[in-house]
């Protein structure tokens, strides 16, 4: 899959969608803006870096962001370098993942979004599945254990390349107030490739919820089940908290339990 990554129509297209989408420089001060002119001067070499694993991911830029809440949000920030790779292999990854996910999933996904999946909730509601459970994944972004996502990608990507490129990006220190802290688990958000990697990791819980005929929604950390009665609700419920902490070592915010008749989606309410 390597040579595919870095063939020279992926690497112009990742480019391209960097730069589109601007955001703030890594660690480095590189901006969007000079990518372009980076490649034109080092690109042979630092592909070569990456073909023969020499290739050294920087460390990430940690950026709070205010939350609606009142709270804060930590952005991580990869350098521009950084994102044009990860952007190349998340093209070529999402080929080998889109079509087997299930299509109850609707965050991050091409050709779904947040009013596609308002429009299924109310028509599990009309069909009378009026209680539900809607849960958040408590810091889901943070809490992503890398050996079992690197596996589930290795179950479909046999590189050992990209899998060596990937750790390394997962593993990549943050630096926070001046400081380098390394990282043992968790989605850096603000990388390309995070959206597709989370997405790979919770497809393991829609499968199941699929295999047990249950109703549902999730759009990115966030998802709701529907059931057509309170303690069907609970039940399932109890089931979830403990394939995520059994089968995928995931928190689940207790906080939030079922809501009768009320579906709440990103900040949208039905």
């Amino acid at each position: 899959m390597i040579a595919i990554v870095v063939a020279a129509r992926n690497l112009s297209d990742a480019c391209k969608k960097v730069v589109r989408n601007k955001g703030s420089a890594g660690i480095d001060g590189m901006a969007t803006r000079e990518l372009k002119t980076f490649i034109d001067a080092h690109r042979s070499k630092v592909v070569h870096q990456l073909i023969s694993k020499n290739y050294r991911s920087q460390a990430i830029k940690g950026v709070e962001i205010p939350k609606s809440n009142g709270k804060t949000r930590l952005l991580g920030v990869p350098t521009v370098v950084d994102r044009w790779f990860q952007q190349a292999v998340s093209q070529q990854l999402v080929i080998h993942f889109e079509l087997d996910f299930e299509s109850e999933s609707y965050g991050f996904r091409p050709r779904k979004n947040l009013q596609l999946a308002v429009l299924k909730s109310q028509g599990y509601i009309n069909d009378g599945y009026q209680d539900l459970i809607e849960r958040d994944l408590k810091s889901f972004f943070d809490e992503v254990q890398h050996y079992k996502l690197l596996q589930l990608i290795y179950n479909k990507v046999k590189c050992r390349t990209t899998l060596w490129l990937i750790r390394k990006w997962l593993r990549a220190p943050i630096v926070k107030n001046g400081r380098f802290c390394k990282r043992r688990k968790g989605l850096p958000q603000g990388s390309p490739l995070s959206p597709l990697l989370s997405n790979i990791m919770l497809d393991q819980l829609d499968k199941h919820l699929k295999s047990r005929g249950f109703r549902f929604i999730r759009y990115a950390d966030d998802f709701s089940i529907y059931a057509k009665s309170k303690a069907a609700a609970r039940a399932i419920g109890n089931e979830v908290y403990l394939f995520l902490k059994d089968k995928l070592d995931l928190p689940i915010n207790p906080s939030k339990e079922w809501y009768p008749q009320t579906f709440y989606i990103q900040g949208v309410g039905l």
